[in-house]
């Protein structure tokens, strides 16, 4: 098992675990499946050590992804990122989550990223509950805004300070 840097041959992989995310409707705003093509302009914008993208493999397949991405597109934001992750339904509520979450805060820490930020769906109390354990704490709540499989969705904002020690 082991963890590092995507590489464009994973990019297959990768999707097809976004993909898998879609029918729960707990983790993508996305309700239709996604193209390897459609991703392309996403991949390549994780390639530079502050908005990376890792993966974590076996010996069998990738069981999940996390990324660092722009939290807004302008200069002044640039010390904050969105992190993502994303996990193989095989491989949920095993500990991987709190691999990933781990891994790129201790990253995200040695570029000089400052803040972390994600958006978790209300009712994805897993999620929730990962990220609240590695201190993330609520800094917005946006009631209503999502309809998903004929459901009205909240959207919670999570954020944290890293100190750069």
């Amino acid at each position: 098992m082991s963890l590092r840097l995507a590489r464009q041959k994973d990019l297959p992989e990768i999707v097809r675990i976004y993909n898998a995310s879609i029918p729960a409707g707990k983790a993508t705003a996305d309700t239709l499946p996604v193209t390897v093509e459609q991703r392309l302009d996403w991949f390549a914008s994780h390639q530079s050590p502050e908005r990376p993208l890792w993966v974590w493999e076996d010996e069998q397949r990738l069981g999940g992804w996390v990324s660092l991405g722009d939290f807004y597109g302008r200069p002044a934001y640039r010390n904050t990122c969105e992190v993502s992750i994303y996990l193989d339904p095989a491989c949920q509520g095993q500990g991987l989550g709190k691999k990933l979450l781990q891994h790129a805060l201790e990253a995200a820490r040695e570029v000089g990223i400052t803040r972390l930020v994600g958006y978790i769906f209300a009712h994805n109390e897993a999620s929730l509950r990962l990220f609240e354990a590695e201190g993330f704490e609520s800094w917005g709540y946006l009631p209503e805004v999502a309809e998903i499989n004929g459901r009205v969705i909240s959207l919670c904002i999570l954020g944290k300070k890293l100190d750069q020690g």
